[in-house]
C-alpha cells in the first residue's frame, strides 16, 4: 500500500488554520464526511443521523460491540411468549428526558407506534415487524404484540429508528422535529445544528441508565461533543494529525498508513459487521430497463481496480450484493456472480442491437445509452462515480453524474427522476438487506430500483416469520438469486470500519451498529 506522505505533510500547515481550535480537555470534535437530512429517528435512514441519535437517545434494547448479543437498553429485561408473538419489556426506573421529564411506558408506545404509523412515512417501518399492537401495561411495562413471529425483532429494536422520543417535543416542533431540536433520554443532549456544518451536543448530567456492557453507565465522561462536517479527505486527515480533531471513523484510505505511523494517533479496525457500496438501477426506466444493459454494465466495472486505485487495497472488491461472509449467504451463487469482462459486455450489447454512434455512445431505437446517476456530493461517491463512469465508457455507456448535498440528496433519491443511484449501507445478514431494499412496499425508498415482485414479497414474508433457520435461509437464498440474476445493482466494494483517534484518549472499541462507530459514547474520555 502506498501513501502520499509529502502531500499530506504539505497540507498540515495550510489547512490547520481552517479548522476549529484544539478541543478542551472534556470536549471532543468528531469529523465526518457528510451530514444527515434531519435527526428524526423514525424518518431518517442516514448513518449521520444514527451516529448522533444513539448518543442523544436510547432504544428499548442495545446491541453489544460483537454485533450479535442483544443487551439491556431502556428495558432491563424482557420475555417472549412461546409462540413468538408477544414481547414484554420491563423498563428501568428513574429514566428521564434531557429536559428532566420522566420517561414512561407511554413514551415507548408513542415512539414505536409513530415508527409504524403510515402518516410518518418511515422508509424502514418494516423493521418493526408485523405489529398487531403496542400497549403500556403500566408505567414501566410495555407489551409488543405481533401478528406473525419476527426472529429479528430484538435486533431491529436496537436500531436508531427505534429511539424513544418525547411526544410533547414532537408535537411542539412539528415538521421541525429533529431539525430545530430533539429531546431524548441519551447521555448527550441537543444544543444546536447548523446543516452541512456542525451538530453540537452536551452531556446529560442525569444519565445513569446506560447499557450494562459499558464500563460507564453514565453520566458520560465528556462534557461536550461537536460533530464537524469535513467533506475533504485531506482536511480530515490533517485534522486528526494536528489534533484539531479528536476522532473520526471517516478515515481516508490513502492516509491509513500515515495515521498508523503517527505517534499522536491510534487506529483501530472492526470487521464485526458489514458495509457495502453499490450503484443501483431504476429497472423500469429506459435505458436501464433492459436487463442485458444492466448485466453488461456490471461486467464493465472493474471493482478490483477501484479497490486498489481509489482505496489502496483497504476495501474488498464486491461482486455480490452482500458480503459472502454473512451467515445466510448462498454459496450456490458464487459461480453466477458477474465479474469484470469488457469483451463480454461489448458482445452482449452488440448482440442486443445497441449500436455505437459517432461519439462512441450506443443507441437503440433512438434511445441513447446515457443513464443519469444521482450521488452524494462532497463525499467518497465523487471518486467512485467517476471511476464507474470511465469504465462504462469502454462499452459505449455515457453515464451522467448529478451530485447533491446530503441534506437534500435523501429527498432527491425518493423521486423517479433518475436512472441510477449510488448508495452504501450497513447490515448483519443478507435477510436484513433484502427486506430493506427489495420489498414492493418500500418503493420509492429505500427500494429505489422499483423492484416490484410478488414472489419476492412472499419469500421475504416467509423469511421474516420463519422460526426455523433452514426455512429462513431457503427463502432468502431464492431472493438473492432472483435479484443477482436480474443485475439490479452494480456492487462496488465491501468496507471495514476504521477509526482514528488521539493517542491521549482511552482505547476506543468500534461499534458497528448501523455503522455508527462510537455508539453511545459513554466510554469516550481522555487518559488521566
Amino acid at each position: 500500500m502506498t501513501c502520499n506522505r509529502s502531500l499530506i505533510g504539505a497540507l498540515v500547515a495550510s489547512t490547520a488554520l481552517m479548522l476549529p481550535t484544539l478541543a478542551a480537555a472534556q470536549e471532543i470534535t468528531i469529523v465526518r464526511e457528510v451530514d444527515s437530512n434531519n435527526y428524526d429517528p423514525q424518518r431518517s435512514v442516514a448513518r449521520a443521523a444514527a451516529e448522533a441519535l444513539f448518543m442523544m437517545g436510547d432504544t428499548l434494547v442495545s446491541l453489544e460491540p460483537d454485533m450479535q448479543t442483544v443487551s439491556d437498553g431502556l428495558a432491563h429485561s424482557w420475555e417472549v411468549s412461546d409462540d413468538g408473538l408477544v414481547y414484554t419489556f420491563h423498563l428501568k426506573e428513574g429514566v428521564s428526558f434531557c429536559d428532566g421529564k420522566p420517561m414512561t411506558a407511554d413514551d415507548v408506545v408513542f415512539s414505536l407506534k409513530r415508527w409504524i404509523d403510515p402518516a410518518t412515512a418511515s422508509p424502514v417501518a418494516w423493521r418493526a415487524g408485523d405489529v398487531e399492537d403496542i400497549v403500556a401495561i403500566d408505567e414501566l411495562t410495555v407489551e409488543y404484540r405481533l401478528n406473525a413471529p419476527f426472529s429479528e425483532l430484538l435486533y431491529q429494536l436496537t436500531q436508531s429508528f427505534g429511539t424513544i422520543v418525547d411526544r410533547d417535543n414532537v408535537e411542539a416542533l412539528g415538521e421541525d422535529f429533529g431539525i430545530a431540536g430533539f429531546n431524548g433520554t441519551g447521555p448527550f443532549c441537543w444544543v444546536s445544528w447548523a446543516p452541512r456544518d456542525q451538530l453540537v451536543m452536551e452531556r446529560n448530567p442525569n444519565y445513569t441508565w446506560g447499557p450494562s456492557f459499558y464500563e460507564n453507565q453514565g453520566p458520560a465522561h465528556l462534557e461536550r461533543i461537536v460533530w464537524q462536517v469535513v467533506p475533504e479527505a485531506s482536511t480530515r486527515t490533517v485534522a486528526v494529525l494536528t489534533g484539531q480533531s479528536d476522532i473520526t471513523q471517516y478515515v481516508p484510505h490513502i492516509a491509513v498508513a500515515q495515521l498508523m505511523d503517527a505517534p499522536n494517533v491510534e487506529v483501530v479496525r472492526s470487521d464485526e459487521a458489514f458495509w457495502t457500496y453499490f450503484m443501483g438501477f431504476k429497472i423500469d426506466k429506459d435505458p436501464v430497463a433492459d436487463p442485458v444493459v444492466r448485466a453488461a454494465m456490471n461486467l464493465a466495472v472493474d471493482q478490483e481496480a477501484i479497490a486498489e486505485d481509489l482505496f489502496f487495497g483497504m476495501v474488498e472488491p464486491a461482486f455480490s450484493y452482500v458480503s459472502q461472509a454473512v451467515v445466510d449467504w448462498d454459496p450456490g451463487l458464487d459461480d453466477r456472480l458477474l465479474r469484470h469482462d469488457v469483451d463480454e459486455a461489448n458482445r452482449m450489447l452488440d448482440e442486443a442491437g445497441w449500436e455505437r454512434g459517432a461519439d462512441g455512445v450506443r443507441v437503440r431505437d433512438g434511445v441513447r445509452l446515457a443513464p443519469t446517476a444521482y450521488i452524494f456530493a462532497g463525499s467518497t461517491w465523487g471518486g467512485i462515480a467517476e471511476a464507474v463512469q470511465a469504465d462504462l465508457l469502454k462499452i459505449g455507456v455515457a453515464m451522467e453524474i448529478e451530485a447533491f448535498d446530503a441534506t437534500v440528496a435523501w429527498g432527491k433519491l425518493a423521486t423517479q427522476e433518475f436512472d441510477m443511484f449510488g448508495m452504501s449501507f450497513p447490515y448483519i445478514t443478507a435477510g436484513e438487506t433484502l427486506n430493506l431494499y427489495f420489498r414492493s412496499q418500500n418503493v420509492p425508498t429505500p427500494n429505489r430500483m422499483n423492484w416490484i415482485d410478488e414472489r419476492t414479497d412472499e419469500l421475504l414474508r416467509t423469511g421474516m416469520a420463519a422460526t426455523d433457520q433452514e426455512a429462513q435461509f431457503a427463502a432468502y437464498h431464492e431472493v438473492l438469486g432472483k435479484v443477482h440474476d436480474a443485475a439490479v445493482w452494480i456492487p462496488i466494494f465491501h468496507e471495514p470500519m476504521i477509526i482514528a483517534y488521539r493517542a491521549d484518549m482511552a482505547p476506543v472499541v468500534p461499534h458497528n451498529n448501523y455503522g455508527a462507530g462510537l455508539y453511545k459514547g459513554l466510554d469516550l474520555r481522555f487518559l488521566d
